[in-house]
C-alpha cells in the first residue's frame, strides 16, 4: 500500500506537534491514507505483542452527530476534523496470543518451538491474570499506539487532538461495541488544522528526573 508520508524528520514531526481544536472540514482522509496511518501507527510496542488497542474510524455525518453528544465540550475538533479515531483495548486479548505467533513463524520471525513454548506458557498467563491486572496494562499499551498514531498522523500532515472529555460509559450502547470486553481509552481527532496551535511549556528535566 502507497502512503503519503509528508516529512520523515523525526525530531519536526514531535517538537511540532500541537493538539489542534479546529480543521478544515473540506479535507477527508481516504480510507486507503487512514489504513496506512494506522498500519504504521500499530508498530507501536504492547506487552508480549498481544496488540490490545482497537480503534473504531467515525468520519461520517451521522456518527460524527452521534458523537457529538458524548464529547459536549469538544465539539469543534468533532464536527470540524476529517475523522474521530475511537481507541478502544481488549479485555479478551489474550485470545489472540496463537494467531499471532504463528503468524510470526510464518513470517520467520520465530522459530516453531519457541512459539509452542510461549502459547504455552501465555496461555497458562492469560487464564489465571486478574481483570485489574490485565486493564491496567492494556490502557498502557493503547497509550502507546495513541502516541504513535498522533505522530503518525503529524508525518502524513495531518495534526490531532487527543480526547479524554466524553462519555466514555455511553460509547459502547451509541456505537454497538461489546461493552464488557472493549475499554474506551480516549478519542484522537485528526485532519488538517486551520490554525499552528499553541505552544506549551514542558518542565526541565532537573525538576522531574532523579539519578541514582
Amino acid at each position: 500500500m502507497g502512503t503519503t508520508v509528508k516529512t520523515n524528520d523525526f525530531m519536526k514531526i514531535m517538537k511540532e506537534r500541537r493538539s489542534i481544536r479546529n480543521y478544515d472540514p473540506t479535507v477527508k482522509i481516504s480510507k486507503e491514507e487512514m489504513t496506512a496511518i494506522l498500519e504504521e501507527a500499530t508498530t507501536a510496542p504492547s506487552s508480549v505483542n498481544a496488540q490490545p488497542w482497537r480503534f473504531l474510524v467515525i468520519e461520517s455525518d451521522e456518527g460524527k452527530e452521534e458523537l457529538a453528544k458524548l464529547a459536549k465540550f469538544n465539539q469543534s475538533q468533532v464536527t470540524t476534523s476529517s475523522a474521530v479515531i475511537a481507541v478502544f483495548a481488549d479485555m479478551q486479548n489474550g485470545e489472540y496470543i496463537e494467531e499471532i505467533y504463528s503468524k510470526a513463524v510464518e513470517l520467520g520471525y520465530m522459530p516453531q518451538e519457541v512459539k509452542e513454548r510461549q502459547v504455552q506458557a501465555l496461555t497458562a498467563h492469560f487464564a489465571k491474570l486478574p481483570a485489574q491486572d490485565n486493564r491496567e496494562t492494556i490502557l498502557i499499551d493503547a497509550g502507546l499506539v495513541s502516541m504513535q498514531l498522533m505522530l503518525t498522523a503529524r508525518a502524513h500532515g495531518y495534526d490531532t487532538n487527543p480526547i479524554g472529555g466524553y462519555e466514555k460509559e455511553n460509547m459502547a450502547e451509541v456505537f454497538g461495541i461489546e461493552k464488557e470486553r472493549y475499554v474506551p481509552v480516549m478519542l484522537l481527532s485528526i485532519g488538517k488544522s486551520v490554525d499552528e496551535g499553541y505552544a506549551s511549556y514542558r518542565f526541565p528535566i532537573d525538576k522531574i528526573t532523579q539519578w541514582k
